[in-house]
């Protein structure tokens, strides 16, 4: 029989240990996540403010912006303390927080897009009975929903890990605590967690996608049967936005899931990671305002009103 190691901290090795590349990685993942969350901050809040934007595709775009928050938040500045201070380590506590949070976060935003393409669906394909159908009931139901179903999804296999024993090591290779660096260094069986994390992956990854795709199938449908040019565009315009950031997210975890050799594998995540958690909530934001009037509209009438109150 093995003795049990009661482990009380891990060791997060981060990107690299060259002293000059760690200053350009705080420097870029502070400004990347500086930029995050006031871009996302800006979308709540005028969100919040402006009564043109009070329909179900901004209310998702608020919960989605507060969602893109919390799971950058999960991690960066974690690892910006790192860097900083030159302190690797996080106690077993701390770290089975930060991979439960990152994972419900992460995957939270994963039904929310699937959510979000519905709501496009019913806008253009149903738009006498958009209001009817999406109203501020329905569109709260479909949050929690997903936030239940990503608590569903996860439990099991973090129930799991958290039996998990770490006796040969505690060094994990990457900046964040995350599964499958954890799985490598624990000395138990950890067949059964790593199938369940498979498994709730590609579910995940596969209920989400069939959602998203058979919408726009619908909508793709519905837009060309529009007998002007001038209706197809701008009905191509509301969905523009969300195919981008859809394009963005599902594109980076395709990337985690083509298996490249294995002196490869941990390197690669860490990029693709770096890619989720600080770049892409970083440009969702000026995706969004970019290429939304009304947004762009809200956020005008939003610094004409500040500049009144300090005129006052």
């Amino acid at each position: 029989m093995r003795n049990h190691t009661s482990l009380t901290s891990f060791i997060l090795l981060g990107l690299t240990d060259d002293p000059q590349l760690q200053i350009l990685i705080f420097i870029f993942l502070l400004i990347t996540y500086m930029l995050s969350v006031t871009g996302n901050l800006s979308i709540i809040i005028l969100t919040l403010v402006d009564s043109h934007l009070k329909t179900a595709m901004y209310f998702f775009l608020q919960n989605f912006s507060l969602l893109e928050i919390l799971f950058t938040s999960a991690c960066i500045p974690r690892f910006l303390y790192s860097l900083s201070t030159g302190d690797r380590t996080i106690t077993y506590n701390a770290c089975m927080c930060q991979l439960f949070l990152i994972y419900f976060f992460g995957i939270t935003e994963f039904f929310l897009l699937a959510t979000i393409s519905f709501d496009r669906y019913v806008a253009i394909c149903k738009p006498l009975h958009y209001m009817t159908i999406m109203n501020y009931r329905v569109c709260k139901r479909l949050i929690f929903c997903c936030c239940v179903t990503t608590l569903l999804i996860i439990l099991p296999p973090l129930s799991l890990g958290l039996d998990l024993e770490f006796c040969a090591s505690n060094v994990i290779d990457h900046f964040a605590c995350d599964a499958n660096p954890m799985l490598k260094i624990s000395c138990s069986d950890t067949w059964l967690t790593e199938q369940m994390v498979i498994v709730c992956a590609v579910m995940t990854f596969f209920m989400t996608l069939v959602c998203v795709v058979l919408s726009y199938i619908y909508i793709i449908r519905a837009i060309l049967r529009l007998p002007s040019a001038q209706q197809r565009t701008r009905a191509f315009s509301t969905c523009s936005s969300h195919i981008i950031v859809i394009s963005i997210t599902y594109g980076s975890c395709i990337f985690v899931y083509i298996k490249p050799s294995a002196k490869d594998e941990m390197a690669i995540n860490k990029g693709v990671s770096i890619l989720s958690t600080s770049i892409s909530p970083m440009l969702n934001p000026f995706i969004y305002t970019l290429r939304n009037k009304q947004v762009k509209r809200a956020f005008n009438d939003l610094v004409k009103r500040f500049k009144l109150l300090s005129k006052n």
